[in-house]
Parts: C-alpha cells; structure tokens; sequence
C-alpha cells in the first residue's frame, strides 16, 4: 500500500478535523465580528472611560501570542475554578482575540468616514443608534471588507493552534495520521490543501460581497 493509499485509508479523521475546523472558524468569525461591532457602537458614545478599557482590551489583545490566550483559557482557569472542554476553550479564544483586530479593523474604517454622513443623519432626526445602523455601520463594514477577508484567513489559520490543548481539528488529524502511519509529508500536505481550500472559498465570497456593496452603493471610498 502506497502512502497515498494510507491517507485515503485514513480520510475519515480528515473530515472529521474539517468540520470541527469549519465549526470553530463559522462560530468564531460570527461571534468575532459582532464583538467587534458591539465595541465599534459602543464607542460612538464618547464615554472616556468605557472607551479607554476598550483601547485597553484591544491593545492586550495585540500584545499577546493567540497561543498564550488559549493555553491561558483552557489550562490557567482551572485554577481559579473556571474549567471548559478544549473545545470550549478554543472557541472562547477565537473570539475575545479576533473580536479585537475585527473592532480594530472598523475603528480604523470609522476614521475614515465623512462626517457629512453623520451631519445628514441627526438632520433628519435619527437617533445615535439608527445613524450607526443604517449610516456608520454598512459603511465601514463595505470599506474594510478586504481588511475583514485577511482577518478571517488568519483567523481561519489560528485554528491550528488549538491542536495544542487538545482540540481535534485538521492540524492534530494531520498530525495524528502522520504519527500512526508515520508519513508527515503526506498528511499535513493534505492539511495545507483543506486550508488553502477554504481560504480560496473565503475570498471569493469577500470579492463578492463587496461587488454586491458597490452595486448597492453602500461605500464612501
């Protein structure tokens, strides 16, 4: 039996990797994304001190290695009494880090936008939070789409990190054929061709988000 032959011997714990992978990025992204949302409405508010945690919080999460926050969830909480599944704690993990770079992504985008629009808006009598829903925030989401696709793909790419506690997700099947079979070449080549595959998935549903943001003329670049 050729080494191929064993990875497609083998395909059932790449496709069970797959999917929990998929789980985690869909969740992670989603969730991810809405933090950094609740964070970018939140700082429309102009509250000093809210928004200097908020910088605060941002900024740690800049300062840390994503592999210290997971390590930090899944094995440094027990100790104060707070335990979750590897599963539960890589999720977590995903979120609080990307939800920053997400909020950092938009805050950038904010600057960026013309006070006219926000100028119009209170004219015709819209309240804080429907200028943000309906003026701000479908503007810097449309703008920052190419910014919001590379943050997903590392996202995506983090992932992989979670194989370390213990989550099963492509990278620890890759790494778990490889040493039953003991054909690492093979097994994470496989690996980087599930990656690369949703990456290319990824981009091309961002190209056509933004092609459907231009043709809606939701944008003020």
């Amino acid at each position: 039996m050729n080494q191929w032959s064993v990875i497609w011997s083998a395909r059932q714990s790449f496709i069970d990797g797959l999917l929990v992978t998929l789980e985690l990025f869909i969740i992670a992204a989603v969730a991810g994304l809405l933090l950094g949302l609740l964070l970018s409405y939140v700082t429309e508010h102009q509250q000093r001190l809210v928004n200097r945690l908020i910088t605060g919080f941002v900024n740690l999460m800049r300062a840390i290695p994503f592999l210290i926050l997971a390590y930090l969830l899944y094995y440094g909480l027990p100790e104060l009494g707070i335990s979750m599944e590897a599963w539960s704690a890589g999720l977590l993990a995903l979120i609080i880090y990307h939800g920053a770079y997400f909020f950092e992504i938009l805050r950038s985008q904010r600057r960026l936008l013309a006070g006219g629009y926000i100028e119009a808006a209170t004219a015709q009598g819209f309240s804080r939070y429907r200028t943000w829903r309906h003026i701000i925030a479908p503007n810097i989401l449309s703008s920052a789409l190419p910014l919001l696709g590379n943050q997903l793909i590392i996202c995506l790419k983090d992932t992989a990190f979670l194989s370390i506690i213990t989550v099963q997700e492509i990278t620890a099947a890759a790494n778990g054929v490889q040493a039953t079979y003991f054909i690492p070449f093979n097994a994470f080549i496989v690996a980087i061709a599930l990656y690369w595959g949703i990456s290319i998935l990824l981009e091309l549903l961002i190209k056509r988000l933004g092609n459907y943001g231009k043709r809606r003329g939701v944008s003020h670049v």
